[in-house]
């Protein structure tokens, strides 16, 4: 659970610009009303740990609202179950991301994900997993999409075990732009 707002990103398919049912799972693209909600989120302390310091509402609406019908964007979500938000979640294509990201990728079909639960009430329950392998599996639906990876800090366990649930599996440490990440990789089956 690293945050990062690649500069040139794309998710490949139209999925990402509307609202997908998945399973259990709604996820709702994030719009300006949500941001509030995003905001009040990052300043909690479960997720800051791990996320970094809260952007601004300007950033947030900078990163996620005023380029999101642009073709090359992050894709940002809320994530929803029975009605009830629980997280945010965003994807991007890893190759060209820019700003030191990634940059020997030539897997046109990768893609890269980056979420938190909002409660920490919920975590270490399976929900993050549960949220995770939804969002995969809608993500895995564009035949475009070969390979989906995650970077979460080598020292954030709990994130590990939850990627690794979710049917990761580790690639190895690399350093990245945030400083050092381990980098996680889930292929179509």
């Amino acid at each position: 659970m690293a945050k990062r707002t690649p500069a040139a990103a794309n998710d490949g398919g139209e999925v990402a610009r509307e609202c997908v049912d998945a399973g259990r799972f709604h996820f709702k693209p994030l719009t300006e009303d949500d941001l509030p909600i995003v905001r009040g989120w990052l300043l909690r302390p479960h997720v800051a740990e791990w996320w970094g310091p809260a952007e601004s509402m300007d950033e947030l609406r900078e990163a996620y609202v005023t380029h999101a019908d642009e073709a090359r964007a992050t894709r940002a979500y809320l994530a929803h179950d029975a009605g009830r938000p629980i997280g945010f979640i965003q994807c991007y294509a890893v190759m060209g991301s820019g700003d030191g990201w990634w940059e020997d990728e030539t897997d046109s079909g990768a893609r890269g994900i980056d979420q938190f639960l909002a409660e920490a009430d919920d975590l270490g329950k399976g929900l993050g997993r549960s949220m995770i392998r939804s969002f995969v599996a809608m993500l895995f639906r564009d035949p475009s999409v070969s390979v989906v990876q995650t970077d979460p800090d080598p020292d954030n366990v709990r994130a590990i075990r939850c990627y690794r649930a979710a049917g990761f599996l580790p690639v190895g440490v690399v350093e990245t732009p945030d400083g050092p990440a381990l980098l996680l990789k889930q292929a179509r089956r």
